[in-house]
């Protein structure tokens, strides 16, 4: 096996093993956070709309909209003013 191959090799496990981490770590991470409503400021939502105005984030036209959510830290969101889940 030449060097080129090993590093190739190397790299790829490498790459590889960086996949899995990050796949296994996200849904720890998202049982952490949950949606919250009513609190986005325009144009700085996370995803698309409860009432499927939009698809996409960024896509909140007005401060405090109901159907509109960010993703906040678990516990948060009731504390926030107009804060819903």
């Amino acid at each position: 096996m030449t060097k080129k191959e090993k590093f190739l090799k190397a790299a790829t496990i490498a790459i590889t093993g960086a996949a899995i981490i990050g796949a296994t770590s996200a849904p720890a991470y998202a049982k952490k956070m949950e949606k919250c409503y009513g609190v986005v400021k325009a144009s700085k939502n996370d995803c698309s709309s409860k009432s499927g105005a939009h698809s996409c984030a960024g896509g909140a036209k007005t401060d405090g909209d109901k159907n509109e959510w960010i993703l906040v830290k678990k516990g948060t969101c009731e504390r926030l003013v107009n804060g819903s889940l």
